[in-house]
């Protein structure tokens, strides 16, 4: 069912940014899977968005497919999920696909959650969602829009994420961005030719956090080489202004002082090996500050990537939302 996952699009009309900025026209992605239930006035009772990370988009949720099947925690027979592509990553509206570049608004978390809570209120019959899902950047906006409008969903779940971006986060976001922006090619963000030499750079420094300790220490340097040039590979395709803006927008992030406005039922699932968010420094103070939340810390050697193991947690995850 995953592999054959197809996006579908949506058009904001005349969105307005929280700097006063409007664009008559965004595009959103988006893939759903399961069936809706509707109540009698029909209206969807089932919902649950997924909200992707960093680099993903709407096919992220495959994540959750050791989760989806029959008798499964997330079922998709019995909820009915849509995972759409956060703005600002191409797909739905950024600065590379809406060919404005730099002449994009510069968002932020909650522009982010406007965008989607805009795109689901439009787009589907849905008063109030089940619950949201977010891994890593999308737990940032599971987190924000739970403090922004705390009527909308029963629950919310972020995945190795935080409510702030600071330390070793910020670090490394504003490092990305220094290579990019002070490279001679990168133009103020004006350049007519991506410079994918810089964005390939940014993206070999990400890799170097992904994973635990313990991979890079038990990987053999050859396997490390070869894992660093896929990804640079890989980043001399993402866009430049994408990726500055969506770094500006999560080095902003921090909503530390308001997440105990949060009404949601709260599951935070960390992983003991992330090093992009060390349970001691994000999920453990996170838990305490929301009134009531739980909180799961597993082990991955793949450490902040290890997300994609979470049906370690199967039965706890059960758990949690049968009490739902």
């Amino acid at each position: 069912m995953f592999e054959q996952i197809k996006p579908e699009y949506y058009k904001l009309t005349n969105f307005k940014f929280e700097s006063g900025e409007r664009i008559a026209s965004l595009q959103v992605e988006y893939s759903t899977l399961g069936v809706p239930f509707k109540d009698d006035q029909g209206y969807i009772t089932n919902a649950i968005v997924y909200v992707h990370g960093w680099s993903g988009d709407f096919s992220s949720v495959e994540r959750l497919k050791d989760l989806t099947g029959p008798g499964k925690p997330l079922d998709i027979n019995k909820y009915f999920i849509i995972s759409p592509t956060a703005l600002g990553s191409p797909g739905s509206a950024s600065p590379s696909t809406t060919n404005l570049g730099a002449d994009f608004p510069q968002y932020n978390i909650r522009d982010m959650v406007n965008f989607l809570q805009t795109f689901i209120k439009e787009k589907f019959p849905i008063k109030h969602l089940k619950g949201i899902i977010g891994n890593s950047m999308g737990g940032f906006q599971a987190l924000t829009w739970a403090v922004l409008y705390p009527d909308d969903m029963d629950f919310i779940i972020p995945l190795v994420s935080s409510y702030q971006s600071k330390g070793w986060n910020f670090a490394l976001f504003y490092y990305m961005n220094s290579l990019i922006e002070n490279d001679p090619e990168y133009l103020g963000g004006a350049y007519t030719k991506n410079p994918s030499r810089i964005t390939a750079a940014a993206s070999q420094f990400m890799y170097l956090f992904g994973f635990s300790r313990d991979h890079y220490q038990n990987s053999d340097n050859h396997e490390i080489a070869d894992s660093m040039a896929i990804m640079g590979e890989e980043g001399s395709l993402r866009d430049a202004n994408d990726i500055v803006w969506r770094n500006r927008a999560a080095m902003a992030y921090n909503i530390k002082n308001v997440v105990n406005k949060i009404q949601a039922k709260t599951l935070i699932i960390a992983i003991k090996e992330d090093l992009y968010f060390p349970p001691e420094y994000d999920a453990l103070p996170l838990s305490e500050a929301i009134p009531g939340a739980d909180l799961l810390i597993y082990s991955s050697k793949w450490g902040h990537v290890g997300s994609q193991e979470i049906i370690k947690i199967e039965q706890e995850l059960a758990q949690f939302l049968n009490k739902i």
